[in-house]
């Protein structure tokens, strides 16, 4: 059995563009020490990817000191940590597709199977 929730098509949920935010291991910070990572997003199966809007959001614990900073598909947690330890928190992305207008149906195409995701990530400050 094949189940397709939020695509027009079954083609289109074949294919699977959706938002994705890679794997990655944060570095380890110092208190009292610049600190700096990035990660980039996209949406997968998508190769005009930079033609979407992204947000994100933060919930949970960043090192007091750190901020974070959106540029378009980046996100970048930046600053000087002020207190060590653990700090766990998730990233949510929220993507939002370009509109194309279709001629032919008179209506506008719309081919992300899921607009939002998220992930989990730690920092360590020692």
């Amino acid at each position: 059995m094949f189940l397709c929730f939020g695509c027009e098509d079954i083609i289109e949920c074949i294919i699977n563009k959706r938002p994705e935010i890679p794997n990655k291991s944060f570095g380890v910070g110092y208190v009292n020490n610049y600190y700096y990572e990035e990660l980039t997003s996209e949406i997968k199966n998508e190769p005009n990817d930079d033609d979407y809007g992204y947000t994100y959001e933060i919930y949970g614990d960043l090192p007091d000191g750190l901020e974070t900073f959106t540029n378009f598909r980046t996100l970048s947690i930046e600053g000087t940590a002020r207190t060590s330890g653990t700090f766990t928190f998730k990233v949510y992305l929220y993507v939002d597709p370009p509109e194309y207008y279709d001629e032919d149906s008179e209506q506008y195409e719309d081919s992300l199977c899921a607009y939002s995701t998220s992930k989990e990530f730690t920092i360590i400050v020692n």
